[in-house]
């Protein structure tokens, strides 16, 4: 498969009227003690001048990062994310259908046929993850929608069980049914609430299952100090840290183009709230990643 991916283009998060800033930030000072993006997507076109996976991949190398979770939301970006990992040292992969591509389908048969690539997918030695997917009650409604969703969620989970790799949770206004499923249906040995979202009460039951709490730029901003909360509640070895880029660039960068080269960022502000170095953030946010993810120098093909 080729690795040029096709290139979808950014969902704008702005009010009609708003304009983003379309320029990249500059890059922050390097780490002393490399870390990795544990969720990103790379196959999305953002900023005034979109960059490739290398180009993404060289500018995080030059600021200390190790590699990153090259994130699938559909089958072909799946494919496509499986592919690129596969001879990319410094990327691993995420498949899956998102939670608001499943209704998508129309029916079980259709919804099956693509699940059963997703499958395929997921046995291959660098896709680590199944991901992302859950429940999405803000985008998508309607019971039979709804059913779909909550059917391809579960069909996900056995995915991830029968290839004993992590699982990588979309959760947007539906706490209480994700958990519920995770719960009522056995959850994988490894669970990532990606792009965390929830309040306190949701990290506790984080905490008490050893569900993993992965913060992205948005627990910079000042209106969310439930994150900040939550994160300062979970044990430091539940912690990872994420872009989801190109979206959630955080602070002072919000609205502008996030890539995995601004990790940093959002790093240091995580040390500076455990009043812990950037070192010792680093370092333990490494160690958390390979305990979910395992080695990024295993299962490389050749490029040739």
């Amino acid at each position: 498969m080729s690795h040029e991916p096709h290139i979808r283009a950014r969902r704008s998060d702005l009010s009609e009227g708003q304009r983003r800033d379309l320029r990249y930030p500059e890059p922050p000072e390097p780490l002393e003690v490399g870390t990795y993006d544990n969720h990103t997507h790379l196959e999305i076109a953002d900023g005034e001048n979109p960059m490739d996976y290398r180009q993404h991949l060289d500018l995080a190398t030059s600021v200390g990062m190790l590699g990153a979770v090259q994130v699938g939301v559909t089958l072909e970006s799946s494919k496509w994310s499986a592919a690129v990992a596969a001879t990319e040292p410094r990327l691993l992969a995420a498949v899956a259908l998102h939670p608001n591509e499943a209704p998508t389908y129309g029916n079980l048969a259709n919804l099956d046929a693509a699940l059963a690539q997703i499958a395929e997918l997921a046995a291959q030695p660098r896709v680590r993850a199944v991901g992302e997917t859950g429940l999405d009650f803000f985008r998508t409604s309607g019971d039979e929608a709804i059913a779909l969703q909550q059917y391809s969620f579960e069909e996900h989970i056995r995915i991830a069980k029968d290839n004993n790799i992590a699982l990588q949770i979309h959760d947007r206004d539906a706490h209480q049914q994700v958990v519920e499923t995770l719960l009522r249906v056995g959850a994988p040995d490894r669970v990532v609430f990606h792009c965390y979202s929830g309040e306190t009460d949701l990290a506790e039951i984080c905490i008490a299952n050893g569900w993993f709490m992965s913060f992205a730029g948005n627990i910079t901003i000042k209106r969310n100090q439930h994150l900040r909360d939550s994160f300062l509640m979970a044990p430091k070895e539940l912690v990872l840290v994420e872009t989801d880029a190109p979206f959630l660039t955080p602070e002072p960068f919000r609205g502008r183009p996030n890539a995995p080269y601004l990790v940093p960022v959002t790093l240091r502000f995580m040390a500076a709230l455990r009043g812990v170095s950037d070192n010792e953030m680093a370092a333990q946010l490494t160690a958390n990643t390979e305990n979910v993810y395992g080695s990024w120098a295993e299962g490389l093909v050749s490029n040739e």
